[in-house]
């Protein structure tokens, strides 16, 4: 079983336009609702394949509630914390040639003892856990530490930890040594500090991260597929697709994959990309089913050209 712990959960808003104009009304074409998150994604993807998950989520007024009803109705087994703050609203609008607009809430701050609730919360979840898998960005005034305490702390649990994060959160876990990081291109390129724009950067900076603590380090580069850094090597992957309908969450189906296939080598890395592939392909924050997914479009690559520049 695969754990998700997300801080910073979210009711998500996909409206979809023929197009976007600043400044003007403009009419939708279709509406979504969804529940939102990395972590939330993270499990929604993993229940969507009947690979067995739990999501740990922080919610709070009403806007909490409405989360935990719209995931029970999905079907996700949910342990939920109940905090004094409200959960936060993100808003996506979606044009038909796959540009997407994001208006995310900051969220609200979490106290002490409720980021304790939450440790404790994961724990109760971790007797047949594999993984814990620790995502998303903080809410405001939370320690930017806070994912390397967790890591430390589930870690001398004996549970395998999973990072996805990003600017100082994400620095702060390498240190913690957590067994894999996935971070995706602007994510990797703020964590070391220099632009990244080939294949090449992708592996130096994987490298560096690696040197600091992080065991494995999967990076997810859009329409460049993504890169597996890990003690076997570098291993590169793409899954091309005809038409990319939203890439909201895709990232977040990509880690799903790739922990469900074992989260190491080549097969881990195909599985990821399709799945990465398969939620691109589909509206609003949708996670892929066994039959939207298409393996046969993946491409692994295990020697790599690193002067390959990275689309813009």
């Amino acid at each position: 079983m695969i754990v998700t712990l997300t801080l910073n959960p979210s009711l998500d808003r996909t409206i979809e336009v023929d197009h976007l104009a600043k400044g003007t009304m403009t009419r939708a074409t279709s509406a979504r609702l969804d529940p939102g998150g990395k972590g939330v994604n993270v499990s929604r993807a993993l229940l969507a394949n009947q690979v067995p998950s739990v999501a740990v989520v922080a919610v709070g007024g009403a806007d909490g509630e409405q989360l935990i009803r719209l995931l029970e109705t999905d079907g996700i087994p949910i342990r939920a914390v109940r905090v004094a703050g409200r959960t936060r609203s993100n808003v996506t609008i979606a044009e038909p040639d796959g540009v997407v607009t994001k208006l995310n809430e900051p969220g609200e701050p979490l106290s002490r003892g409720e980021l304790d609730a939450v440790a404790d919360a994961v724990l109760a979840e971790t007797e047949a856990a594999s993984w814990v898998v620790t995502c998303g960005s903080l809410p405001p005034g939370v320690p930017t530490g806070i994912y390397a305490q967790f890591c430390e702390f589930f870690t001398a649990a004996g549970i395998q930890v999973a990072v996805d994060a990003s600017g100082p959160a994400l620095l702060a876990a390498v240190d913690a040594r957590p067994v894999l990081i996935k971070p995706n291109r602007d994510e990797l390129a703020e964590a070391v500090g220099r632009p990244v724009d080939s294949i090449g950067d992708v592996v130096k900076a994987a490298e560096e991260l690696r040197s600091r603590g992080a065991q494995s380090v999967l990076a997810s580069l859009g329409a460049d597929g993504a890169v597996l850094v890990e003690d076997g090597g570098v291993i590169i992957g793409e899954a091309p697709i005809a038409e990319a309908r939203s890439t909201v969450g895709a990232g977040d189906a990509l880690l799903a994959g790739f922990l469900a296939a074992g989260a190491r080598g080549s097969g881990a890395l195909a599985e990821g990309l399709a799945w990465g592939a398969a939620a691109v392909s589909l509206p609003a924050s949708r996670m892929p089913r066994p039959q939207d997914i298409r393996r046969d479009i993946v491409r692994i690559n295990e020697r790599p050209d690193l002067d390959r520049a990275l689309i813009a």
